[in-house]
């Protein structure tokens, strides 16, 4: 399959944002949405597999990757330039994938045009409080009352230590010996560009205002039911894996798989994903009557 398209647009604020793009535009829209601190390569090996499925689109959210950082950078702000993005590319109607940190932007995209929604694809994502394991009590009480010692500690993530942890804390040796140290260093490069520092440690903060918003995505969820697909890495070292049955709880018709791999399931398991992938789309389009 050849490689994924490159492309750039600026977003009507100025700033630049670069993506990937795969398949071809007629078949069904699947928005490929990174998280922390990836980018949209991490897609490229899903991307070559589904091309013959789907119109395949891959953003480097603001200020990872190689987008433009946004001046003042938010989840909402993600969003917006998400919506931005499929309008100038005319995508209507489309799968979401919800991941990590992308989920603050992919469900904020969802629930402010829900009915152009044909199906979320969630993958190591949480947007239940069920999610929130002990390692996040620092976190909460950053997000509630900041001080210099519990600002430090959120921060710490900020260094090549916290790339390679989100690729193998937690995982075991065998599955975590298949990961290339060359992604997280990658990581850490661009993290040391200019403004995207900035960008990273205003998002660690936005990410308490997200999850202030979880309840009204629980609304959103039990309400609209769009057809759903789980594919969770067991060995996620930052969501625990509670958040999967709150996930089934709000859509309780939801097919979920869960893997031998860690949060950056995709990392070790995009050859099993794929075709998952490939088999919920097609059974939701056929169910839709789209097919």
């Amino acid at each position: 399959m050849p490689s994924p398209t490159r492309r750039r647009l600026r977003l009507s604020g100025g700033a630049e944002l670069s993506f990937l793009t795969a398949g071809e535009p007629s078949r069904p829209a699947l928005l490929l949405v990174h998280g922390f601190p990836n980018a949209a390569r991490m897609f490229e090996p899903l991307m070559r597999s589904l091309a013959d499925e789907c119109y395949l689109i891959a953003p480097d959210l603001p200020g990872y990757g190689e987008s433009d950082v946004l001046a003042e950078p938010s989840f909402s702000g993600f969003g917006e330039a998400l919506a931005e993005l499929l309008e100038q590319l005319g995508v209507g109607p489309r799968y979401l994938y919800v991941h990590d940190f992308g989920a603050a932007a992919t469900l904020h995209l969802a629930m402010r045009a829900p009915e152009q929604v044909l199906g979320l694809v969630i993958q190591n994502a949480n947007a239940h409080r069920t999610g929130f394991g002990p390692q996040w009590e620092n976190s909460m009480a950053f997000w509630a009352h900041p001080t210099p010692e519990n600002t430090a500690e959120v921060m710490s993530v900020l260094s090549l230590e916290g790339m390679r942890d989100q690729y193998v804390m937690g995982v075991p040796e065998d599955v975590a010996a298949r990961i290339p140290a060359a992604e997280w260093e990658e990581d850490w490069r661009v993290m040391n560009l200019p403004g995207r520092m900035d960008t990273q440690r205003a998002l660690l903060r936005d990410y308490g205002r997200y999850a202030e918003r979880f309840g009204e995505i629980a609304d959103y969820l039990r309400q609209h039911q769009p057809p759903a697909l789980l594919l969770w890495g067991r060995h996620d070292a930052f969501f625990a894996i509670a958040e999967t049955v709150s996930w089934m709880e709000d859509l309780p018709r939801m097919e979920a798989h869960i893997f031998d791999a860690g949060h950056l399931l995709l990392e070790t398991h995009s050859a099993v994903a794929a075709p998952l992938i490939a088999g919920f789309i097609r059974q939701a389009e056929q169910q839709a009557g789209r097919a």
